[in-house]
């Protein structure tokens, strides 16, 4: 008998044109899915950015891809500036300045609120008043460097402007508000809060209260937080400003005994909601410290700016000479550390 036949060995080819898929085959990874943001409809991407500060979009959300950088060039996500809080950790790559004047003109003369505190110029405020016409509230706290004739300049150009609060701003005068009121007629909320000092160590002020009841008829709601008003400058709100629907007047000390008798009840009677002199400040945004006296408050504020610990973390870390040839740079004019030039190509991507 004849040997048996062996079996032939089958070989499959692969149809030409076609690869071999297979990882495990090819001995390759396949690549990793797109993260999961790039396929967010814009809209919510931008409702996700509006929750970071201006300085975090600008230095840190606008890499993340090519969607977010074109989402953050959004005039819509720039109508509303809050600064308030504004970082000035120099390992930061722009300033609070920088940061304000970058965001101002991403936002393309659409901005219709912006909030700025602890920093600030009139230059900066010129800055941006000339590009933001539109503008509809402004809100300046503690901007030591902001003068009240710079103020008075630039709120020229809010035609529009509804709302205007002043927290912390002793450079800003009775004049100026006067001025204020004129320059803007449509105002219908004002702040101008101050510290509170224990009576009777300093002096009556009605000049401020006066101004605002000539010179701002149209207010709805006013905020006097730490004035130094008297009655008589009260009563002169109440003739002056018939529209009002909330009065803030607390720690005026200076109203403290009228307030609890006709007076406060005449406050009562015609505005919605008041809050007198005594009133709980638990739920006050700001400092509300009672100081004896105007130079303790500012034996306060230079302790905590210049004695606080934070303002010297950030300083051991760096040799005094160290950073020396950055006053040779010929990029040390830029709105930047020199030592960071290699960020961008231009200055104009940031725009």
């Amino acid at each position: 008998m004849g040997g048996r036949r062996g079996r032939k060995k089958s070989h499959l080819k692969m149809p030409k044109g076609k690869k071999d898929n297979n990882p495990a085959a090819s001995g390759s990874s396949p690549p990793p899915p797109p993260p999961p943001w790039i396929e967010l409809p814009r809209d919510v991407t931008a409702n996700i950015l509006r929750r970071l500060a201006p300085v975090d979009i600008l230095e840190n959300a606008r890499g993340v891809c090519t969607t977010w950088r074109s989402v953050c060039r959004e005039p819509s996500l720039w109508r509303v500036i809050d600064l308030k809080t504004c970082d000035d950790n120099p390992r930061r790559l722009f300033g609070p300045d920088d940061t304000c004047r970058l965001a101002v003109d991403l936002s393309q003369g659409e901005l219709i609120e912006i909030n700025i505190g602890h920093f600030g110029t009139d230059d900066l405020l010129l800055y941006v008043s000339v590009r933001s016409s539109n503008l509809k509230r402004l809100t300046l706290a503690r901007c030591d460097c902001i003068s009240g004739l710079g103020l008075t300049r630039a709120v020229k150009n809010f035609p529009e402007l509804e709302e205007l609060h002043l927290v912390f701003m002793p450079g800003i005068s009775a004049l100026d508000i006067e001025s204020i009121g004129i320059s803007c007629p449509n105002l219908k909320s004002f702040t101008f809060n101050n510290r509170a000092f224990r009576f009777p160590l300093v002096e009556t002020d009605d000049s401020y209260a006066m101004t605002i009841a000539k010179n701002m008829p149209n207010l709805q709601h006013l905020r006097l937080f730490g004035n130094r008003l008297t009655s008589q400058g009260l009563e002169a709100i109440l003739d002056g400003c018939p529209r009002l629907e909330s009065l803030d007047l607390r720690q005026c000390f200076m109203i403290m005994a009228d307030f609890q008798g006709d007076l406060g009840k005449k406050c009562v009677d015609r505005i919605k909601h008041v809050r007198g002199p005594s009133d709980s400040t638990a739920d006050y945004e700001w400092d509300a410290r009672i100081f004896d006296d105007e130079d303790d408050v500012f034996d306060d504020d230079y302790d905590d700016i210049y004695y606080s610990d934070d303002y010297y973390e950030d300083y051991g870390d760096y040799g005094f000479y160290e950073d020396y040839d950055d006053y040779t740079n010929p990029f040390n004019d830029l709105p930047f550390p020199a030592n960071q030039v290699w960020y961008m190509d231009d200055f104009g991507d940031y725009i």
